[in-house]
């Protein structure tokens, strides 16, 4: 599916969402989930300020988004992520039916749409999520080496 001028607009959103994350000094990933051209849920990495290890950015999201529509399926909801979703997140993501994944880095470390493994895509499995990857890769790439970089300095001193 090519890249549209929407996925644009909604990438930018997220990449404002993983700022927020900075705040509580957690990891800076955000997330938002679309459904018929309107936010229906936004995350952020929240895992320091929650001390959750599940608090994703995508998985509040998600579970917002579930909130928002009233049902644990999300038939027609693109998830827009700064970061490649590891394998929690895209579980979550084949278990919720989500038909459409747009993530902007790829993570090869932790990856689960592609990198180390594919979950999202899992021949084994009863649901499969597209993806699309690439959008804005290398500004929140560059998000993600500036927090880690300062959180090296920081722990330098």
């Amino acid at each position: 599916m090519p890249i549209t001028d929407e996925d644009r607009q909604w990438m930018r959103l997220a990449l404002d969402e993983a700022k927020r994350a900075l705040a509580s000094n957690d990891v800076p990933i955000g997330a938002i989930a679309v459904h018929e051209g309107r936010i229906i849920g936004r995350g952020y990495n929240r895992r320091e300020a929650d001390n959750d290890p599940t608090a994703h950015a995508e998985i509040i999201a998600i579970r917002d988004a579930a909130a928002t529509l009233g049902t644990w399926r999300l038939d027609g909801v693109t998830l827009y992520c700064t970061l490649e979703p590891c394998a929690m997140c895209a579980g979550a993501m084949v278990l919720a039916r989500l038909p459409r994944l747009v993530y902007a880095a790829a993570d090869p470390k932790a990856g689960a749409a592609g990198s180390i493994t594919d979950i999202t895509r899992h021949h084994r499995l009863n649901h499969h999520v597209h993806v699309d990857h690439g959008l804005f890769a290398d500004e929140a790439a560059e998000q993600l080496r500036e927090f880690f970089r300062q959180l090296r300095a920081a722990n330098k001193e």
